[in-house]
């Protein structure tokens, strides 16, 4: 079940509202548990055995890690929880790919285990590692019951795509949480705003991207349509998930942290990265670039350091060689950006943002080939590599049915339009007109978003992938 689906919508999610506001107290975090094993194993049955195992290890080592606080004994805990859980995610997620590379390397045929990829493993395998780190560490509590990690840890809104939630961050709402009619307004209005981004945007750009992918027709001109167009659904798809995330938190009194600010109005890779997918860069900074060093190491180190997780960047995204050149590619600009382009960067906004844009636009080609060697051609079709012409009658063809949407993302993906309304706000009469336009706006993007859905538009999940 993924949120951008009319039963999720219209039925699982009423029901739990329901549930979830009736029962007392002391019930809530029971109803928010049992929804989200229901709404996980409506795709994945199978797998909840799987999650609930690595839960159970997680609370287990909770404890036993705060016990031995201080003690040899605590960091062997540690090392076994962070062992459990990555071993989990290698199996499930990466074991077909060292399989394929062994055979690669050795001329021989270990048949693959072809497994299907848990949903969400990659997210909920972090926030179970960043919990057991904080016990460690002595900035958080150990979770004395069960039903409230386990709460965290399977919470629906954001299981399967993110934010990635810190336990610190929500530790205390896992038993005091205060609901009111401006937390549930905000929450209905985000997850509106989210599921507008998700459905009419993103999902609509997909459809041009399918329709480059069966082309025949390719173009350099085409394959730079292709790659804007991948770009912003990529972008609406995943902020648009963690709106509604953070919108569906809003109405079961809990605060996420934002996921993405703007990040294409970035003059610099580095300010890029600050905006985007924001819990993933600062789970890796808190987790793996700081316990290394960090900056205050030499300089071959911090070489090293920065590599290192931007290799883990590229690797949990995705078993494949592209995913690993998509991180390392990021890892050499933001090198170059810290020793070489800071300072220039940030003297010339106007340049370092046509340079954003272009390095990003060639990442999110890498990024969106199914394999290393797709992305490779994905690239070079960019660059005219190929012998491919520099335009094509299905290029045009996109860009008259496709222009428009275009547009619209592209100033959708500024802040233009908060702006704008910000300004309206701070005029008492239009805000007034605002205030009165909210509800009906936002009925009118529901119900818009709801026909596209019951028409059986065009609704791919991305996060099968990562």
């Amino acid at each position: 079940m993924v949120f951008s689906s009319i039963p999720f919508l219209y039925y699982f999610l009423p029901v739990v509202l329901f549930l979830y506001f009736l029962a007392p107290r002391q019930l809530k975090n029971s109803v928010l548990l049992l929804s989200s094993l229901f709404f996980y194993a409506w795709g994945e049955p199978r797998y909840v055995f799987l999650m609930l195992l690595t839960v159970g290890l997680g609370y287990v080592f909770g404890l036993l890690i705060e016990k031995f606080h201080g003690k040899r004994i605590s960091k062997l805990f540690l090392a076994l929880s962070v062992i459990s859980s990555l071993s989990f995610l290698g199996y499930f997620k990466y074991a077909d790919f060292f399989i394929q590379n062994f055979n690669a390397a050795t001329g021989l045929s270990v048949p693959l285990l072809k497994l299907t990829l848990p949903i969400g493993i990659s997210f909920y395998t972090f926030q179970i590692l960043s919990y057991t780190v904080d016990v460690y560490r002595g900035t958080a509590k150990a979770q004395r019951n069960p039903i409230n990690l386990a709460t965290y840890i399977a919470l629906f809104p954001q299981l399967i795509a993110g934010p990635i939630v810190r336990y610190t961050d929500i530790e205390s709402q896992l038993t005091k949480r205060t609901h009111s009619f401006e937390k549930t307004a905000y929450g209905i209005r985000r997850f509106i705003i989210g599921l507008s981004k998700k459905v009419l945007l993103a999902n609509t750009l997909g459809e041009l991207g399918e329709f480059f992918m069966n082309s025949g027709e390719k173009s350099v001109f085409f394959y730079w349509l292709f790659v804007a167009s991948y770009m912003f659904q990529i972008y609406f798809d995943f902020s648009g998930y963690s709106d509604m995330a953070i919108g569906l938190g809003k109405l079961f009194g809990f605060d996420f942290m934002e996921n993405f600010n703007y990040p294409f109005i970035s003059s610099s890779i580095t300010e890029f990265w600050r905006r985007w997918h924001i819990s993933l860069g600062s789970w890796f900074r808190d987790y793996v670039y700081i316990p290394l060093g960090g900056n205050r190491v030499n300089r071959a180190r911090l070489f090293f350091n920065i590599f290192v997780v931007w290799f883990l960047t590229g690797f949990w995204h995705g078993a494949e060689w592209n995913f690993i050149l998509w991180g390392l590619y990021f890892g050499i600009l933001l090198t170059l950006e810290k020793f070489f382009l800071k300072d220039f960067l940030a003297k010339h906004k106007v340049f370092g943002h046509i340079y954003l844009l272009f390095f990003a636009a060639v990442s999110f080609a890498i990024f969106s080939g199914e394999n290393l060697s797709q992305s490779i051609s994905n690239i070079g079709g960019m660059f005219g590599f190929g012998d491919i012409p520099i335009v094509s009658a299905e290029f045009f063809y996109c860009l008259r049915n496709y222009g428009i949407i275009l547009i619209i993302a592209g100033v959708s993906a500024t802040p233009l339009l908060r702006n704008i309304l910000t300004r309206f706000e701070n005029n008492n009469k239009r805000s007034t007109v605002i205030n009165a336009l909210e509800i009906p706006v936002l009925l009118i993007l529901l119900i818009v978003s709801t026909a596209y859905l019951a028409d059986g538009s065009f609704n791919p999940f991305l996060y099968f992938r990562f």
